[in-house]
C-alpha cells in the first residue's frame, strides 16, 4: 500500500492510498482528509527532513515516487521491509518484537473507546465507511463506548 500525506497548516492531513492493482477500487486510491494530533504533523515533518537528507544521500540513485514512507533511495516499501522495521522499532521501546502495523488500528481505536468517543466518530479516522465495520471487527475495543449509553440512562432515571 502506498501513502502519501499532504501537511497543511492546520493540524490536518490528506491522505492518499493505493493498493496494489489488483486491490478493490473502493479501496485503491482511495483520498480522505483526517486530522492529526499536534505531535503527529510535527514527527511528519521531521520525517521530511530525514526524506531529503536520504535523497542527497542516495543521489542519482533516488527515485522520486512522492512516498512518504519510502526505501533510502526513494521506492516503496514491501510489507515485508515494513513489518520488520516496525519490530525493529517496538523492540527498542521495549515492547517486544511479535507487533505487527495493524496493530496500531487496534490501539487507536481502543484508546478512543476508552475516552468515550462515540463509535460514529471512530469509524472514519479508522477507515471504515460504516460504523457496523468498525463494531464488528473491533466489538471488543468499543465496549467502553457502548456500556457508556446504559451508564448515562442509569444516571437520568437513578
Amino acid at each position: 500500500m502506498l501513502l502519501s500525506v499532504h501537511i497543511e497548516n492546520a493540524p490536518a492531513a490528506r491522505f492518499v492510498r493505493s493498493g496494489p492493482r489488483s486491490a478493490p477500487e473502493a479501496r485503491g486510491g482511495a483520498r480522505r482528509t483526517l486530522a492529526l494530533p499536534r505531535r503527529c504533523v510535527e514527527a511528519l515533518r521531521e520525517h521530511r527532513v530525514r526524506q531529503a537528507e536520504d535523497r542527497l544521500a542516495a543521489g542519482p540513485l533516488w527515485q522520486d515516487h512522492g512516498l512518504v514512507f519510502a526505501s533510502t533511495v526513494g521506492t516503496p516499501q514491501d510489507d515485508h521491509n515494513v513489518r520488520r522495521q516496525f519490530r525493529v522499532i517496538t523492540e527498542a521501546a521495549g515492547l517486544g518484537n511479535t507487533w505487527v502495523p495493524r496493530e496500531l488500528r487496534h490501539t487507536f481505536v481502543s484508546l478512543l473507546s476508552a475516552r468515550g468517543v462515540p463509535v460514529e466518530a471512530i469509524a472514519l479516522p479508522a477507515g471504515h465507511n460504516q460504523t457496523a465495520t468498525t463494531e464488528l471487527v473491533y466489538r471488543h475495543q468499543i465496549v467502553p463506548a457502548l456500556t457508556r449509553g446504559a451508564e448515562v440512562m442509569d444516571e437520568i432515571f437513578g
